[in-house]
């Protein structure tokens, strides 16, 4: 019986990458996002790659939403065994210009979000004596200027991490994070956007000042997670992983 993986945030990028991955890998898989439609097209490259996929269109903070998705994902796929939340957004801007709606928007998908799709994926887990969750932090837990909001997210993740690690691990269920560098996504390319450069300016600048020489591909970030969402990861719990080339900041 194939496990069942739910991946939010996973119509593009990073989300979508981890989704096809898992599918690779086994996993009947649940794309999440704020948008079904959106979904459509990660779902039809799992299938054409003789995998199994739905879309699910699934507001990340509202917990109606989250609790009715993952009812539904149970009964069409089975009980989730494996979640991975990628859902996030940016509202970039320094402390004197940002706003309390863009400090509430970033916290409640990133923080709120993650909150209320573990607790959600948790009963399913507990039921199986079995479960992986891996979260999604990243290097600007560390602190990024410009990101007051995404920092302070990002790093509540990794508390909220090793917490439920420790309270969920009784139960068979690893809880870990992956933080990211920088990726080139489209979330990366707005950041771009407003910094008043082109993507591929922003990803040369960055390439230069990393070790490794180069930044992240999704792929390299969707690697990770299905390290900590499989079996090789057994006894790795509550822990974060900077995946960055090598550069914190």
């Amino acid at each position: 019986m194939k496990q069942v993986a739910v991946v939010t945030g996973a119509a593009r990028g990073i989300g979508a990458a981890s989704a096809a991955r898992l599918a690779a890998e086994g996993a009947a898989v649940a794309i999440l996002d704020l948008d079904e439609t959106a979904c459509a097209a990660t779902a039809a490259e799992i299938a054409e790659a003789g995998g199994k996929a739905i879309g699910v269109g699934c507001d990340v903070t509202d917990e109606r939403q989250v609790l009715d998705a993952f009812t539904r994902i149970a009964a069409e796929l089975g009980a989730p065994a494996i979640l991975v939340n990628n859902a996030g957004v940016l509202r970039d801007n320094l402390l004197f210009k940002m706003s309390a709606e863009d400090w509430d928007t970033v916290m409640g998908v990133h923080l709120r979000g993650t909150f209320l799709c573990c607790k959600a994926a948790q009963k399913y887990m507990v039921e199986q004596r079995y479960g992986r969750i891996v979260n999604t932090s990243s290097v600007s837990a560390l602190g990024n200027r410009g990101q007051a909001n995404y920092a302070a997210a990002k790093a509540g993740i990794q508390g909220l991490t090793r917490t439920l690690a420790m309270e969920l691990g009784p139960f068979g269920i690893t809880v870990n994070a992956v933080a990211p560098g920088f990726v080139a996504t489209e979330m990366t390319a707005r950041t771009a956007e407003r910094m008043g450069v082109t993507a591929a300016e922003l990803q040369a600048k960055t390439a230069a000042i990393t070790p490794l020489r180069r930044v992240g591909r999704p792929a390299d970030i969707a690697g990770v997670v299905a390290f900590l969402a499989g079996p090789d990861s057994a006894f790795v719990t509550g822990q974060t992983l900077y995946v960055d080339g090598g550069r914190r900041l």
